[in-house]
C-alpha cells in the first residue's frame, strides 16, 4: 500500500502506538520487530484493545481488512511521519547535543508555551522510533514542534533529519558520551554536527552559543544563524551572574533566578531565552516560564531530607557531565559533603582511562567521603581514603554506617546504574 493510502487511515485514527500495553481506543498499531520482540504476533491483542488499523510486515499476521501489510513496519513508521510532518507545515525546532538535551527541550517548551501552542518529545522518545512517534502526535493546529534527538553513532542525526526536517536546529554542547559508537570525541563532534549540516543544506537557521568555540567552529561563516552569549556583538547578549547553588543570568534588563544547579546549565537556559525572544515571547514571560521550571525524573534535582541536602543527578552520566557535575559540587556551600558516583557506560576502549582520569580528578578536589560504584570504577587505582563498590549491593551494606546529619550528597551515573536507589537507602 502507497504512504498516501496509509496516510488517509492515520487521519482517521486517534493516534499511533507500538505497543499493544498502551493502546488508545482507535489508534493505529505499528508491529514492529526487535532483536527479542515481534510485534506482528500481537495483531489480534491489538484490536481487542482497540487498535483501529495494525500495519505489519508478515502476511500471516494479516487477520481483517483493517491490517495494513508493508515491507517494512520501521520504514513504513519513518516515511508517515515525514509525510505527515509536510502535510501540517509547522515549524520543527530540533536539537541534539551531549548533555543537556532533554532540560533544554523541556525549557524552551515552556518558554514557548506562554505565547503558542507548542509539543515536543516526550521524555527522550529522540531515537529512530522516537522522532517519527513525536512527528504523528504534532497536528496542524500547533504554531510550533519541538523535536529531540539522539545519537550514539556517525548518520544517525543526519537519518533523524530527514524524517523530521527541522527549519530551526540547536546543539547543546559536544562532551564525551557515547565514545564507543561514535569512536572517539572527534566522531563525537562529527555526528552531532550533522545537524547543521543539514540546516546549511537546506537553508535552515541555528542558534549558536558563541561561548562554545567548538559551536562556533562547526557552523563556521554560514549566514542564517542566531547568535548568543556573552559578547556583545551577539544577536543576543546573555550574561551568566552565578550558580550557588542555582544558576541565574542576565539578558536586557531582567535577571533570571532558576531552579536548575550547575553553571553547565547555563547554555541550556540560555538558548531556551533566546529562543522565546527570537519568536517574540515578552521578557516577562519568558522570566516567568524560566524561574517556574523544576527538574525532575532524577535530573539535577535537589532534594531534602531532614538536614541532608541532595543532589540528584542520576539519569545518565558521561566524562563531560560527569567532571561538570563534580566541579559544581566543589563549589557549593557546606563541610560535610559525600559523593555517590556510579559507572560511565558505552564509553568503550576509553572506559578504563575515562574512569581512571575522573577518579584522580576527583581526588584532587575531595580528600573523604567518595564512594565509587562499578565494575569500572572498582578496577581504578585510587587513594586508602576512596571506598570502591563493586555493586550497588556492596554500597547497601555500607551505607548504613555513614552520618548524614547537616551533609550534602551529589548522586549520579549512567542509567543503568539506577542510583536514584540510593534514596531508598539514606
Amino acid at each position: 500500500m502507497e504512504i498516501e493510502d496509509i496516510y488517509s487511515r492515520f487521519k482517521q485514527c486517534s493516534s499511533v502506538s507500538t505497543d499493544t500495553r498502551k493502546l488508545e481506543e482507535d489508534c493505529m498499531y505499528f508491529a514492529l520487530k526487535g532483536d527479542n520482540f515481534d510485534g506482528n504476533k500481537f495483531v489480534k491483542k491489538a484490536f481487542e484493545e482497540g487498535a483501529k488499523y495494525c500495519i505489519v510486515d508478515d502476511k500471516n499476521a494479516v487477520i481483517n481488512d483493517n491490517c495494513i501489510i508493508v515491507d517494512d513496519v520501521l520504514l513504513a513508521l519513518q516515511e508517515l511521519a515525514t509525510f505527515h510532518r509536510n502535510s501540517i507545515d509547522i515549524p520543527i525546532i530540533s536539537l541534539t547535543g551531549s548533555n543537556g538535551k532533554t532540560t533544554t527541550k523541556e525549557l524552551i517548551k515552556a518558554v514557548l508555551s506562554t505565547t503558542y501552542k507548542v509539543k515536543a518529545t516526550l521524555g527522550n522518545l529522540n531515537n529512530h522510533i522516537g522522532v517519527p512517534l513525536t512527528l504523528l502526535s504534532f497536528s496542524s493546529n500547533l504554531d510550533f514542534g519541538i523535536v529531540e534527538m539522539g545519537a550514539n553513532h556517525l548518520t544517525e542525526i543526519n537519518f533523524l533529519c530527514g524524517i523530521a526536517q527541522p527549519d530551526f536546529g540547536l546543539i547543546t554542547n559536544f562532551g564525551k558520551a557515547h565514545l564507543e559508537g561514535f569512536g572517539g570525541t572527534e566522531g563525537v563532534i562529527k555526528g552531532k554536527s550533522e545537524l547543521y549540516d543539514f540546516l546549511k543544506a537546506n537553508d535552515k537557521v541555528a542558534f549558536i552559543n558563541t561561548d562554545d568555540p567548538k559551536q562556533v567552529k562547526q557552523i563556521g561563516d554560514y549566514p542564517h544563524r542566531i547568535t548568543f552569549g556573552s559578547n556583545t556583538s551577539n544577536d543576543y547578549n546573555i550574561q551568566f551572574i552565578q550558580a550557588n547553588p542555582f544558576v541565574e543570568l542576565k539578558y536586557e534588563n531582567s535577571t533570571i533566578k532558576s531552579q536548575l544547579i550547575g553553571d553547565y546549565n547555563y547554555g541550556n537556559i540560555a538558548v531556551a531565552v533566546v529562543v522565546g525572544l527570537h519568536f517574540n515571547v515578552t521578557s516577562q514571560n519568558i522570566q516567568k516560564a524560566i524561574e517556574t521550571y523544576k527538574p525532575d525524573n532524577n535530573r539535577s534535582e535537589i532534594l531534602e531530607k531532614d538536614t541532608t541536602k541532595i543532589i540528584l543527578d542520576a539519569y545518565n552520566a558521561n566524562p563531560t557531565s560527569m567532571m561538570a557535575a563534580v566541579k559544581n559540587f566543589k563549589q557549593l556551600e557546606g563541610e560535610k559533603k559525600f559523593l555517590f558516583l556510579g559507572d560511565m557506560f558505552e564509553l568503550g576502549v576509553d572506559a578504563e582511562k575515562e574512569h581512571q582520569s575522573l577518579v584522580s580528578f576527583i581526588e584532587e578536589q575531595f580528600d573523604k567521603n567518595i564512594y565509587i560504584i562499578g565494575k569500572n570504577f572498582y578496577k581504578t587505582s585510587t587513594k586508602s581514603s576512596t571506598h570502591k563498590l563493586a555493586s550497588f549491593d556492596d554500597l547497601k551494606s555500607e551505607i548504613h554506617k555513614l552520618d548524614f546529619t547537616n551533609a550534602t550528597i551529589l548522586i549520579k551515573g549512567s542509567r543503568g546504574m539506577a542510583l536514584e536507589r540510593i534514596l531508598e537507602l539514606l
